[in-house]
């Protein structure tokens, strides 16, 4: 053999090696380490110089999170040890489990029924609003399983899509909890389906949670940046954990800060204690509860001081993927019909509770105004807030 060809073969076999070794080192974090967040002192966030060091102390990275200066990774617990050492990292966290707050019902409408007026869009009185605005222009985030792309019901009005899950695939909804938000959100006015809050809002999917309705808090932080980014105007969180930490509420402050509306759902806990999740018991974002047809607190509906508002929540018809249409009860449900009412609102805001004078409601204004407005319904504050949107 020729000693160019010698050295191919060594330099293959070699090339080959490294990289089994690698696979195999990748798959043993995996399986012996945890996925956690890595955040970084503000000094210290040239992306290179962060992967470095979390390869010198063993760490295997999954992405970096702009939006808090940090990256998710898997971490054994020896890794973890040497990067708490570092000068450079603030603080490591606990790459939460985030669950949807909907609950899908055994009636499952044929697909394509005759276009109707919800229950829950007639009692929130959205259709008042319309002969003034149906929301055009006004871009709402449905972070969520994502949204079916080619539903009907929703396609004039879906204007983007993302997925953080899987980067190089589309935001497409292969669960149907998304799909159910987003026409509670925006349902389009035709002759099939549903209308939703806003009939013509722009809708994105940014999709943060998998299959099963659950994702990571690395992918919400992901998408929320991506939010920004693109200068969403509203944000619907149908999802919530009862864990928290440092990194989610500095993902949720950021958002706020950068002038969005962030409406969540409270969490279905009701009968368990009550307690709200995060992030919606975050004083950034709106949380909201649930009530059902006849005025009365849905049972399932968390409660607490943080609540500030609840809506409809029961018996809740809308949009479902592959071109479908499913009846869900949850604060899943509740959430998206606050959400289309602040994007009326935001729509018809100028120069009215604009605190500020720059023409454009910041989160705290839109708040107010959602909260004086409201219906009380006659229940404590700690179960509907300030009642009915």
């Amino acid at each position: 053999m020729k000693r160019g060809s010698i050295f191919r073969v060594v330099a293959l076999s070699s090339l080959l090696v490294i990289l089994c070794l690698s696979l195999g080192l990748s798959s043993t974090f995996k399986s012996q380490g945890k996925q956690k967040i890595v955040a970084y002192k503000k000094w210290f966030y040239a992306e290179d110089d962060q992967e470095a060091l979390l390869l010198q102390a063993g760490a295997v990275k999954i992405k970096h999170l702009r939006l808090i200066n940090g990256t998710s990774a898997f971490l054994t617990p020896q890794a973890e040890k040497a990067l708490k050492k570092r000068s450079e990292v603030l603080r490591i966290d606990d790459d939460l489990i985030i669950s949807a707050n909907g609950k899908d019902s055994k009636k499952k409408p044929k697909p394509q029924p005759p276009e109707e007026l919800t229950w829950g869009i007639a009692r929130i009185k959205a259709d008042l609003a319309w002969p003034q605005t149906k929301g055009s222009g006004i871009k709402v985030a449905v972070m969520d399983t994502g949204i079916d792309l080619d539903h009907p019901d929703l396609l004039d009005n879906t204007r983007g899509d993302v997925n953080m899950i899987k980067p190089k695939k589309s935001g497409d909804d292969d669960d149907g909890h998304g799909t159910h938000v987003a026409g509670i959100v925006a349902g389009v006015d035709n002759d099939i389906g549903v209308i939703g809050t806003g009939p013509e809002i722009y809708l994105y999917a940014v999709k943060v949670l998998d299959h099963k309705g659950r994702g990571r808090l690395s992918d919400l932080i992901d998408g929320l940046n991506w939010c920004i980014e693109n200068d969403m105007h509203v944000v619907n969180m149908s999802f919530g954990s009862l864990d928290d930490n440092e990194s989610f509420h500095e993902a949720i402050l950021n958002v706020y800060q950068a002038g969005i509306v962030q409406i969540a759902s409270a969490g279905n806990n009701g009968e368990y204690g009550g307690d709200i999740e995060y992030p919606g018991r975050y004083p950034e974002t709106i949380a909201v509860g649930a009530m059902d047809e006849s005025g009365q607190i849905a049972a399932f509906s968390s409660f607490g001081a943080e609540l500030d508002l609840v809506a409809p929540g029961v018996n809740i018809k809308s949009t479902y993927e592959k071109s479908s249409y499913v009846i869900m009860e949850g604060t899943s449900m509740a959430a998206p019909h606050v959400t289309g009412a602040a994007a009326l609102l935001l729509k018809t805001s100028a120069g009215i509770y604009d605190w500020d004078g720059d023409g454009i409601w910041d989160p705290d204004e839109v708040r107010f105004k959602l909260k004086a407005t409201a219906e009380d319904l006659g229940w404590p504050l700690h179960l509907q807030g300030a009642g009915l949107v």
